[in-house]
């Protein structure tokens, strides 16, 4: 076991029908973490795409899986076996529709909020205890399909607060995780990084007040 080795797996499902989509946001940050360390083209491997990286001085290996969604874990397993990585420094980077556009999550174990590349991850691990990344990618839709919604792009204007914002900020927390541990990167990045500040927010909701009560004496 490699003490300073780690596995980041950005789930997705493979093929041009589905970039861009909403399940695929772990592919994009995944993608843009092998391209911030300059790792080069990743190699097929472990039924997934993986390149190897050094991040804040320790060794990381960077996975796409290629065994669509359901199967991720398969991927994920295989690759953790062989360079003998354990749960606890394997970072799962993926999607959330339970979270608005624009939010990061990070926690480590927990259940799999129905998302079915967690749950293979961590049947196929043979364990929960594995570092979770949620990339926000909702709110779902009144009445819309779940698996509907996942597989639909993002729209452009999401897409551009993802590319901007919300993917380097991504890749920003696993490197802190690495670099700081997981309760830092909590911290910095467990947040909704498009929502105005509080002291700005409570502003404008004055501000907001006060125009209605003008408009109400005007009447």
């Amino acid at each position: 076991m490699q003490e300073n080795n780690y596995l980041i797996a950005g789930l997705g499902n493979p093929g041009m029908e589905y970039e861009q989509t909403r399940h695929n946001a772990g592919f994009m940050a995944a993608d843009l973490i092998m391209r911030k360390t300059g790792c080069g083209s990743p190699k097929k491997k472990f039924e997934g795409l993986i390149a190897q990286a050094e991040i804040s001085g320790s060794r990381a290996y960077i996975l796409k899986p290629q065994t669509y969604m359901n199967l991720s874990g398969k991927s994920i397993n295989s690759a953790s076996s062989f360079y003998k990585i354990p749960a606890e420094k394997i970072i799962v980077i993926y999607d959330d529709f339970a979270l608005p556009v624009g939010t990061i999550r990070i926690r480590k174990g927990g259940s799999d909020g129905g998302h079915n590349g967690i749950t293979s991850a961590a049947l196929e691990i043979g364990s929960k205890n594995f570092i979770r990344v949620r990339i926000g990618a909702g709110p779902l839709p009144e009445g819309a399909s779940s698996i509907s919604f996942v597989l639909s792009r993002f729209s452009k204007d999401d897409m551009e607060i993802l590319e901007k914002t919300v993917l380097p900020k991504a890749a920003e927390a696993v490197e802190a995780i690495i670099k700081s541990g997981l309760d830092r990167a909590m911290n910095l990045y467990n947040k909704n990084f498009i929502a105005p500040p509080k002291e700005k927010k409570k502003e404008q909701e004055n501000k907001e007040k006060t125009t209605v009560n003008q408009e109400g004496q005007n009447l």
